[in-house]
């Protein structure tokens, strides 16, 4: 069965990553898209893009999920997770909870 979603990572001009999520799980086509300036706002004014990770989906709503959690990383998070290093991503997410605890004085 292919996919019918996928969630990428953008690496834009000024040093910055886009998290996004297309339907059809065409990354190609939606790659293109941000590079005509038809992707969105924030890759338009940061073109050229460069496609750094991908992840696909049987499921339109788990990308969806995937897309909304990775969004709210860390630049060292998404990093990690290009290099595909699980490892630094728990210590980077066991971090941000120690971190909590210590704000809330627990």
């Amino acid at each position: 069965m292919p996919p019918v979603a996928a969630v990428y990572i953008l690496h834009c001009r000024d040093g910055t990553y886009y998290v996004g999520c297309t339907r059809d799980g065409n990354i190609d086509h939606r790659l293109d898209q941000h590079k005509e300036r038809f992707g969105g706002e924030y890759t338009a004014a940061r073109r050229p893009v460069e496609l750094v990770w991908a992840e696909f989906f049987a499921r339109y709503d788990d990308a969806i999920e995937c897309e909304r959690r990775i969004k709210h990383w860390s630049r060292a998070k998404k990093e990690a997770l290009i290099r595909g290093d699980w490892d630094q991503i728990r210590q980077l997410a066991g971090n941000r909870r120690a971190r909590l605890k210590r704000l809330r004085g627990d």
